[in-house]
């Protein structure tokens, strides 16, 4: 037995006048996955959020299609299957954060309690304040109050915890795990590689609108394949270390060199990002050298969502 994919994109194309923000996109998000949204500036995320939340729709002519739950965007909205949390858009003033989370309410064909909407979003002491009076992140946490107004089986969040303080990304974040453990459908677009690494199943690499990678945070930390190297070096009679030596290592992808801070003024600490640590380190007590304090681990998703990138941009003509 097959389940529906809650989204599914098929070689989906958008161009704004000669800028392809989207270029042939293919990709599917399934039931209960929690999918975190990446890529540089320029990359097409604003665009596939919007492709997939109907606001815009695909280049005629290419054949490219975008289905949420089996049907087209708008009606998987207007049934009340999506919620949506958008960085465009303001939100109305003169009126209460609660007249707004009701009126989302009244609106919505699957509508929670409208207490129970606020205290999840954690606006319950500001109900009664005007919207137009909010705090940045205060303002944030209103519009995750109008994307969960209601029984959403698919959520869509870009730069969610955007203004938030740490107490309100942590709590945000749990509530988020929480829908997803009811087997609903997470997707965020974030520039917090700190927090699609923690929180994300699944992360998706967007770059000039293309699917550059798509696994978890994990497979997309091996595919970047490089490692961190440190260690500290005691520098020679004047107090130098043989940098372009240390420079040809072989595997090298990058090295700084700094003060240790040691008491004699001589150490120096090495720092490499390597593409075979092993190799690497036997090459450098090849040198000759005796590192101290010898380091290597793997690269965060940040350092690994850098060199992915990086190394596709310089393949461009």
């Amino acid at each position: 037995m097959t389940t529906t994919a809650v989204v599914g994109f098929d070689q989906v194309t958008k161009s704004y006048g000669d800028v392809r923000a989207v270029d042939g996109l293919t990709l599917a998000l399934h039931p209960g996955e929690t999918v975190a949204l990446l890529g540089p500036n320029g990359a097409g995320k604003s665009t596939t959020l919007d492709l997939l939340l109907g606001l815009r729709r695909p280049d005629t002519g290419t054949g490219g299609t975008v289905h949420v739950f089996g049907t087209e965007p708008r009606e998987a909205i207007v049934a009340g299957r999506v919620g949506a949390m958008l960085q465009s858009g303001g939100l109305m003033d003169e009126i209460t954060v609660a007249e707004l989370v009701r009126l989302a309410c009244a609106l919505h064909p699957k509508a929670y309690p409208v207490a129970d909407v606020l205290a999840r979003a954690g606006l319950t002491k500001i109900a009664d304040r005007k919207v137009d009076k909010l705090s940045g992140g205060q303002a944030q946490r209103v519009r995750f109050a109008l994307a969960t107004a209601g029984d959403s089986d698919l959520i869509v969040l870009d730069e969610p915890t955007t203004g938030m303080d740490v107490t309100s990304r942590q709590a945000f974040w749990a509530t988020m795990r929480e829908q997803a453990d009811r087997g609903r459908t997470v997707l965020f677009a974030t520039h917090y590689l700190e927090e699609a690494d923690a929180i994300a199943d699944r992360v998706l690499v967007l770059h000039r609108g293309r699917l550059l990678a798509d696994g978890t945070a994990a497979e997309i930390k091996a595919r970047a394949g490089a490692r961190r190297i440190s260690f500290d070096l005691d520098g020679g009679p004047d107090g130098t270390i043989d940098e372009p030596a240390l420079r040809a290592l072989p595997h090298l992808t990058s090295l700084t060199v700094s003060n240790s801070g040691s008491a004699a003024g001589s150490g120096q600490t090495v720092r490499i990002q390597s593409a075979d640590a092993d190799a690497t380190v036997h090459a450098v007590y090849g040198l000759g050298l005796y590192p101290r304090n010898l380091e290597v681990v793997g690269l965060g998703l940040e350092q690994a969502f850098v060199a992915l990138t990086a190394a596709e941009e310089a393949k461009q003509p």
